[in-house]
């Protein structure tokens, strides 16, 4: 549907365009349209960002029409996830009638991958869609934008931040819960409570010190460990891992985690903390390994303390409950050491590596890669380590499934069906030897 309030189509160079920016004055007019890469930060975010004046929507279309769109109007040797979320941008601008009160949002880490390249397709594929006139801001730490009406500010950094922690655990929680769960639905609906009662408190400026923090996630946990869940059973314990929205975003994935849920499976998705994680201290090799930016080097190592203590948090609001937290990410790093070195750090880099090696000490040794097809940083990172990491660890069962317009997500759920039958047979062998 098109507002006839908005400029004309028409055709344009994007090479000579003059690209729209995001000013101060249309914070409280414009809304900003943000792909929704996990569900539960994503609308913790979102609930921030109203809160501190800004209009924001959380992007929740789906089916054939984004893929179509995306194909239109990008090469399909692109990365896949930037295909799919400027689809998603295209596909929902096509069905608004406020298009001249729209801004578009996309988060971008600035590193060797195609991913930093997302801004500048967007734009093109706008121009070419006929939407040249629609701002593009880009969330990123890399100065990437300068003139962008969007600003940090110490307490949207803070709030976001808590929002990480937050979302995390509550992820991680939720993961650990829902296969298990007595009576259907109890662990979304405290997912939920917990989301609602955290807005809030960042609503009334609390939430976000560390002392709001530890007493959360103790509350979270001890509130979780109280659910009625049936363990009386043996299931097979699934990890995640891959290219980072293909890893998180339903979207992209088909629905993952859901259907191993379905599949009655134990799903592990690591945090986007370990993310972060990865990215400061991705900083701190730069001038170890190659000499650059020694001062991103020392205000990188002083930001991995502050992100430290929030992940020791974590870690101990799970004490005196039934649940085994992940290790410390410094540990996670460490064991990627003989398998991939840390100056391999394009897109995903050392860290795929290893959370894979991670999620099979933690006994989720059934693995799933999942990738765009054509990411190099996932073929080298991902595929490429799996058989020296089945050399170190025998019992290690991984998949690589590969997402892409063309893929057929039949294909996609019976190859992980064939590994879950192996995850299965295992756990009947070891019923039987304990027998």
């Amino acid at each position: 549907m098109e507002n006839n309030n908005c400029p004309i189509k028409q055709e344009v160079d994007p090479m000579s365009f003059d690209y729209p920016r995001f000013k101060q004055d249309m914070v409280k007019t414009h809304t900003i349209l943000i792909p929704n890469m996990l569900p539960i930060h994503m609308t913790l975010i979102e609930n921030i960002l109203t809160q501190q004046g800004y209009k924001v929507e959380i992007m929740r279309n789906e089916g054939p029409d984004v893929v179509t769109e995306g194909l239109k109007y990008v090469h399909n040797d692109t990365c896949y996830p930037a295909l799919l979320v400027i689809g998603q941008f295209i596909d929902n601008l096509n069905h608004r009638n406020d298009l001249d009160k729209v801004v578009l949002l996309i988060t971008q880490t600035g590193g060797g991958c195609r991913a930093s390249n997302y801004l500048h397709l967007l734009r093109k594929a706008l121009i070419k869609a006929g939407y040249g006139y629609i701002p593009v801001v880009s969330l990123n730490m890399s100065n990437l934008e300068k003139d962008s009406g969007f600003k940090y500010t110490p307490k949207l950094i803070f709030k976001l931040v808590a929002a990480i922690t937050y979302g995390d655990e509550l992820m991680y929680l939720r993961n650990k819960c829902q296969t298990y769960e007595v009576n259907k639905g109890d662990t979304k609906a405290l997912t939920d409570k917990w989301i609602k009662d955290i807005s809030y408190q960042f609503e009334h400026k609390h939430g976000t010190s560390y002392k709001d923090i530890k007493k959360n996630l103790y509350n979270m946990c001890k509130d979780f460990d109280n659910l009625k869940l049936d363990l009386s059973h043996k299931k097979p314990k699934v990890g995640i891992v891959g290219e980072i929205y293909i890893k998180y975003a339903a979207l992209g994935n088909n629905h993952l985690e859901d259907f191993l849920v379905s599949q009655d499976a134990e799903v592990n998705v690591p945090g986007l903390y370990g993310f972060l994680l990865y990215c400061f201290y991705n900083n701190i090799y730069d001038y170890e390994l190659y000499g650059k930016n020694k001062k991103m080097s020392k205000i990188s190592k002083f930001i991995l303390w502050y992100m430290k203590r929030r992940e020791t948090l974590m870690r101990d609001a799970m004490k005196d409950t039934k649940f085994t937290p992940m290790n410390y990410f410094h540990h996670t790093k460490d064991l990627s050491e003989g398998v991939l070195d840390h100056g391999t750090k394009m897109g995903e880099g050392w860290l795929l590596t290893a959370e894979m090696m991670e999620l099979t000490e933690e006994g989720y040794e059934n693995i799933i890669c999942a990738q765009p097809f054509g990411c190099l940083p996932n073929h080298i990172c991902g595929k490429g380590v799996m058989k020296k990491i089945k050399q170190i660890h025998k019992e290690a069962n991984i998949v690589a499934i590969d997402y892409d317009p063309s893929a057929t997500k039949v294909n996609q759920e019976n190859r992980i069906k064939l590994m879950l039958a192996i995850a299965k047979e295992r756990i009947k062998d070891d019923d039987k030897a304990e027998l």
